[in-house]
């Protein structure tokens, strides 16, 4: 099962999560910006964050 769970990353790159995450076993995480971006940078994404580009 994948879930999303949020976290913040400071400026030194250390990830502190938001929440409390419980595993029965230990797991590897994938957060390098290259696998983010393979999701982050598709023309859809682009349409769904864009409203926040805009200037009032």
């Amino acid at each position: 099962m994948i879930r999303t769970i949020e976290a913040v990353i400071d400026e030194q790159g250390n990830v502190r999560l938001l929440e409390p995450v419980h595993l029965p076993s230990a797991r590897c995480a994938l957060l390098s910006e290259a696998a983010l971006a393979e999701d982050w940078n598709r023309p859809e994404e682009d349409g769904a964050w864009s409203h926040l580009s805009r200037v009032r």
